[in-house]
């Protein structure tokens, strides 16, 4: 299997709660309806941070990570549960299982307090902890984005912890 990230120093963060509502109840981010279809299986559901079941309700819908105008501020497709689970919120990188929600590889994308990149690099299960820390040791990275390799669609948010301290490393 897969070593994943866990960290006391980090928060991983699905959809915002209140994306999810709003999409739930029929509207995206750019305020279009979103379309409800049955998973084929293996679609990476943004709202729980794992892949879908053949057959489960689900929604896809544009989204925006970011809260600022500016040339990086975009929208792309999502997928997300079309009932049920809420917004997760992790300690570790979903990476485990037989189809794992990042897959073998993954785009990390730094990003500054005015959500513009800083720094990016593609990344795997067990390169994600040493460029995690080498991003969050500088003091200019606010945020990390993951996403995926094959498509570049947004994955989830990496942020530090309110609570503070604790090293990135790998749990096996």
């Amino acid at each position: 299997m897969y070593p994943h990230l866990e960290s006391a120093a980090l928060r991983i963060l699905s959809l915002p709660q209140d994306f999810v509502r709003r999409a739930r109840a029929g509207v995206d981010d750019l305020g279009q309806p979103v379309e409800p279809h049955l998973a084929q299986g293996g679609e990476p559901l943004r709202d729980a941070l794992r892949r879908a079941e053949p057959g489960e309700a689900i929604l896809l819908a544009s989204y925006c990570p970011f809260t600022q105008a500016g040339p990086y501020r975009e929208y792309g497709p999502v997928f997300l549960a079309a009932q049920g689970e809420g917004a997760a919120q992790r300690a570790s990188l979903p990476v485990d299982g037989e189809i794992p929600y990042l897959g073998a590889s993954f785009v990390l994308r730094a990003y500054s307090r005015d959500e513009r990149i800083v720094d990016a690099r593609v990344s795997s299960p067990q390169a994600a902890a040493a460029d995690l820390t080498a991003f969050f040791a500088r003091e200019d990275v606010a945020f990390v984005l993951a996403r995926f390799t094959a498509y570049g669609c947004y994955a989830l948010r990496v942020e530090r912890s309110m609570s503070g301290g604790g090293d990135i490393a790998l749990r096996r």
